[in-house]
């Protein structure tokens, strides 16, 4: 109970009997089990004394907070909250009281779905605070996350920019940084680019300048390498960020040898920290897989994100903080991806059904990443040669996003479907014009735009114009190499590979196959080995070595073998049947089927 471990008023004091029923209660609280029943008769009893105004409004925040934290009764904990927000205002240097319910009463309200109640209610509050420096941050901080949560995020920038300008004036350089950073990650979450750059800049100024409590300052530190890794990561630069992270990595191993000091800041403003060490932690092995999924080191992905689960499921035994659902969706979305190029589609489907599960039980979630599900969706039925399924997943999942890079993620894979149907050239044409990488194309990202090159190149390829499909993948080979985007050079070089096939450049061709394959090898991704074994069979038998020839066929028997296997396996699934859900929530059950339903051709 948090207003009971504030110091009660010499007044209160006073009254035994108001702390003998307090007593009672907050050790029927703190009963194992609690005894929340006891504890709220005892916090009604207050009443029946008829006591004064402070002790009455004290009384409603406790219960009110009791029955919001322990009960599902939230209409009682909304009417003693009111009270206590009511009676508190009338009462002059009454701050703890007055802003907690207001903080509290305006949660309740968001989690009623009554946000046009809550806005008013803090700004309000956020009004009549600016004389308690720590309440004044903390409300601000409140509105601003309830406007970011409606995508209101001008809205929310302008707040942090208040709170920010609060700060310096009470001479808080600490939580001043905090408005910052947050306001930064908002920036680029709008992708407004101009603006994050300046304000990063400060930023930094402000975190290295800061000389306080080494945690408070390495938790700043994180914070500032965080958005700088993850704006590389947005802008498809794998190569640039390597240093970033690198320091992120060390700073975090900085902080899992410090210990909390139990000493609070001597200025009450800066009475805030931005994220626990454990969830800091978890957030470090999350943008390490981000990295090691673009870049292709899939083996690395696969290390980090196993370590990264395993110390969530740790967590989430002792808290419920949503965002550590959340970190676990990205976590899983990425290793979903991982799966899927190194030939896992069984585990990659269970994995999906598992962020299904993850989805159902918070619709915020849900919403927030109902476009991921759909484009993993589609990304599964391409690897299972289900077509018309893989465009239904990418035309549901553009219909649910307005996020530019995914959109033209999914636009990226959908132009690939239609390229392997072969008879879908009007749609086509019409995709590919809005993802030109020669001009106007729509975001900034250095991966996705070399990931554009290729997709024309594939496709100049399948229309046999291989002069114009080879200046595509020298483009998309110059990009990739430039940044270490492995997988797209991989792909690239095969391609190349076959083109100079075909036009009976065997030397060439045999130049370009083998790095594909020692590259694919290295990722590792099993499409590339199976086409790149492919290639190097017939190059081999070609040119009259009889014996590479039959050592590649061994390997593209190898791989089309267990790629064949997996892909039974997988369609075999109950959980194949997510294939078809396009519309609403995931379906809950899912039917076992008899065996696949789809055609291996394209494997073998």
């Amino acid at each position: 109970m948090a207003a009971a471990a504030v110091v009660a008023p010499q007044a209160e004091a006073s009254e035994s009997w108001y702390l003998a029923l307090l007593g009672f209660a907050e050790h029927f609280r703190t009963s194992s089990p609690p005894k929340i029943r006891l504890c709220v008769h005892c916090l009604q009893a207050v009443f029946q004394f008829k006591p004064p105004q402070r002790i009455e409004a004290r009384t409603h925040l406790q219960l009110g907070s009791v029955l919001y934290h322990h009960t599902k009764n939230s209409e009682l904990a909304r009417q003693h909250l009111e009270k206590a927000w009511l009676i508190s205002q009338q009462i002059p240097q009454f701050e703890d009281v007055k802003f907690e319910a207001a903080s509290l009463l305006s949660e309740l309200y968001c989690q009623e779905n009554s946000v046009d109640a809550a806005k008013p209610l803090l700004r309000k509050a956020i009004q009549i605070s600016q004389q308690t420096p720590y309440w004044h941050c903390r409300l601000l901080f409140q509105l601003a996350q309830l406007h970011t949560l409606e995508k209101d995020l001008v809205s929310a920038c302008d707040l942090l920019g208040v709170g920010a300008e609060y700060a310096r004036v009470v001479g808080s350089e600490y939580t001043r940084a905090l408005f910052l950073l947050s306001k930064g990650m908002l920036l680029l979450m709008e992708r407004k680019l101009q603006e994050v750059h300046p304000l990063l800049t400060l930023c930094g100024q402000i975190v290295e300048n800061w000389q306080g409590n080494p945690i408070q300052k390495e938790s700043l530190r994180v914070f500032f390498l965080v958005l700088q890794v993850t704006h590389y990561l947005d802008a498809g630069q794998v190569k640039s960020v390597k240093p970033c992270l690198k320091q992120l990595q060390q700073c975090i191993q900085t902080i899992s040898t410090l210990h909390d000091d139990e000493i609070l800041p001597s200025n009450p403003a800066d009475l805030f920290h931005w994220l626990p060490k454990e969830h800091m932690c978890v957030l470090v092995y999350l943008v390490t897989v981000m990295h090691s999924m673009q870049a292709g080191y899939l083996e690395k992905a696969q290390k980090y994100t196993d370590k990264a689960l395993m110390q969530l499921e740790k967590l989430k035994m002792l808290d419920s903080s949503p965002i550590l659902s959340s970190f676990q969706v990205i976590l899983l979305e990425h290793i979903i991806m991982c799966r899927l190029v190194t030939g896992h589609k069984a585990t990659a489907l269970q994995e999906i059904s598992q962020v299904c599960q993850l989805c159902q039980q918070s619709p915020r979630l849900f919403s927030n990443h109902a476009a991921q599900l759909h484009t993993l969706l589609g990304l599964y039925c391409i690897s299972v040669n289900c077509m018309d399924n893989a465009e239904a997943q990418f035309t549901t999942a553009l219909r649910l996003t307005t996020h530019q890079e995914l959109w033209t993620f999914i636009v990226t894979n959908l132009a690939s479907v239609y390229i392997r149907e072969g008879n879908r050239h009007q749609e086509l044409y019409s995709l590919l014009e809005r993802i030109n990488p020669d001009h106007n194309f729509p975001v900034s990202s250095h991966c996705l735009r070399a990931a554009a090159f290729y997709i024309r190149g594939l496709f100049s390829f399948f229309q046999g114009r291989y002069n114009e499909a080879k200046r595509f993948l020298r483009e998309t080979l110059k990009m990739s190499n430039a940044e270490d985007l492995n997988r797209l050079t991989a792909c690239s070089l095969v391609l190349l590979g076959h083109i100079f096939y075909v036009l009976g450049n065997h030397r060439e061709s045999n130049n370009m196959v083998v790095p594909a394959m020692q590259l694919a090898s290295k990722i590792p991704d099993m499409s590339v080995q199976l086409w790149s074994s492919a290639l190097l069979r017939d190059l081999n038998k070609a040119c009259g070595n009889t014996i590479d020839a039959h050592e590649a066929a061994q390997m593209h028997q190898n791989f089309s073998q267990q790629l064949l296997q997996d892909h039974i396996e997988a369609c075999s699934l109950p959980e194949h049947n997510l294939t078809t859900w396009t519309d609403g929530s995931p379906p809950v059950q899912f039917q076992a089927q008899n065996g696949p339903t789809t055609s291996l051709a394209s494997l073998l």
